[in-house]
């Protein structure tokens, strides 16, 4: 039987692309998945994602898919984020062709987001919060995607210099982003419009240089 699993990274960030990623491969390899110690990409280093993606890509099928800011915002004209997973799932899914398909959920509500796919795709969908730190092959895809968004995430930082992590919690992003809109008078086309935190700085800096 194959096994797929499926995971992001950068749902959140107000900055950069959103990157899909599924790994697939037989059930026995999982095992082996499990040896070289896949987890979470959370809990890793970056050398040891680095390390663990290359690994990965010799045991798994890989299918990464990479949604930059640009097209998250056209998307988000029409569709929630949800959707936009979503829709990149079920993509990665009839390209692996996997049996059974465990997935990180990003819905409230995993069954219906499961069944969604599952009637998309034909596929058996087990969709679960915390997949990533459940289901090895859900771990592998994670760290994979991790691995891929950083490097875009670096490709970005040559473009715009360093606006730090992406996210909104990071002083350093929200400082870029505010000296960005007083210099050129518009947010970069690497931010994400519709996130309500990046309309609070908009509207923040614009009062502050109206003052």
């Amino acid at each position: 039987m194959r096994v797929a699993g499926i995971d992001e990274a950068g749902k959140g960030p107000v900055i950069g692309p959103m990157v899909i990623c599924g790994v697939c491969c037989d059930e026995e390899f999982i095992e082996r998945l499990e040896r070289i110690g896949v987890k979470d990409s959370k809990r890793l280093k970056p050398d040891e994602r680095i390390r663990l993606a290359d690994e990965i890509r010799k045991i798994c099928d890989v299918c990464v898919l990479k949604i930059s800011a640009e097209e998250i915002n056209e998307l988000m004209e029409s569709m929630t984020i949800n959707d936009i997973l979503r829709r990149a799932y079920v993509e990665i899914i009839r390209r692996l062709k996997p049996d059974v398909v465990y997935v990180d959920c990003p819905d409230v509500n995993p069954e219906r987001f499961a069944d969604k796919i599952s009637d998309e795709t034909g596929r058996r969908i087990i969709a679960s919060h915390r997949a990533d730190e459940l289901y090895p092959i859900v771990s592998s895809a994670s760290i994979i995607a991790k691995v891929e968004r950083d490097i875009e995430i670096e490709k970005l930082k040559e473009i715009y210099g360093d606006f730090g992590s992406g996210y909104s919690s990071d002083k350093k992003t929200i400082e870029f982003l505010r000296k960005y809109i007083r210099e050129k008078k518009k947010l970069p086309s690497i931010a994400r419009k519709k996130w309500k935190t990046l309309k609070r700085i908009v509207n923040y800096t614009l009062l502050e240089f109206s003052n």
